[in-house]
């Protein structure tokens, strides 16, 4: 049965899309059959980092009517790759009804995807959530500054009191090592079950290094440069802690929903 993740953040600017792609890459080069959908709405630019000119969109099955299977494009380590396309200004003002038959017309591709990875739109817009409580697993991306933590905060407190998801993973960017992720994550975590009941586990921490910014700098997935082994290590263990997070199961509409 397949499953599927969100890559949120509370903030835009924090590495969401970065990381988005490169775990799509990661649980592929593990092994997995993995599809990648950019529903970040406005600001759809994961197909850069993929090096993918995508014929077709979202936009061409919410306005036209196309079968997620016309929108297809296949990308690095055979990844199916869903495109939202670029400044869909319209869509930002999608209406619910329209969200849910998106979210049931990705269902087909089940037949060949192990996890879907989506890229939702920053902030705690209603997009945003009615992507997070579609998924099986929502994963935040923060980084260590104020602000981050104060929109990271209003994301996952908007998640639990108002749409009722109890688990969240956490990845911290941008660190220079896994203990400063750590404490990052603890401190951010202390603030939030202070306050609410979630719960909040640490996937792990992205280094920032030289190779991560050259990376981000030529528009390409870290993990697929030969000499950034170290960065390689950070995004499996991320994926490992991801497939073992727990899952949120409550009623409503869901990506590969059998109701």
């Amino acid at each position: 049965m397949s499953n599927s993740i969100a890559i949120a953040s509370g903030k835009g600017g924090v590495g969401k899309t970065t990381i988005a792609v490169n775990l799509a890459l990661t649980l592929s080069q593990m092994g997995s059959k993995i599809s990648l959908m950019d529903a970040d709405f406005g600001l759809a630019n994961a197909h850069i980092m993929l090096g993918i000119n995508p014929k077709r969109t979202i936009r061409d099955m919410l306005k036209k009517g196309l079968p997620v299977e016309d929108v297809i494009e296949t990308g690095p380590n055979g990844i199916k790759f869903i495109s939202g396309g670029s400044g869909l200004i319209d869509i930002l003002n999608v209406e619910k009804n329209s969200m849910f038959q998106l979210i049931n017309s990705i269902n087909p591709i089940e037949k060949y995807t192990d996890s879907l990875v989506v890229d939702i739109p920053a902030g705690a817009s209603d997009q945003s959530m009615t992507f997070a409580s579609a998924v099986d697993k929502l994963v935040i991306v923060l980084v260590g500054e104020p602000t981050s933590f104060m929109d990271a905060y209003t994301f996952i407190k908007s998640a639990n009191l108002e749409y009722d998801i109890q688990n969240f993973s956490v990845v911290v960017n941008m660190v220079d090592n896994e203990k400063s992720a750590q404490k990052i994550f603890d401190k951010f975590q202390n603030a939030v079950i202070k306050f609410f009941d979630a719960n909040l586990t640490f996937a792990g921490g992205i280094p920032r290094s030289k190779k991560v910014q050259n990376a981000i700098l030529k528009k390409a997935p870290i993990v697929l440069e030969k000499e950034a082994e170290l960065e390689k290590l950070a995004f499996q263990r991320v994926a490992k802690n991801i497939i073992k997070a727990r899952e949120n199961k409550h009623n409503g509409i869901r990506f590969f929903s059998k109701s």
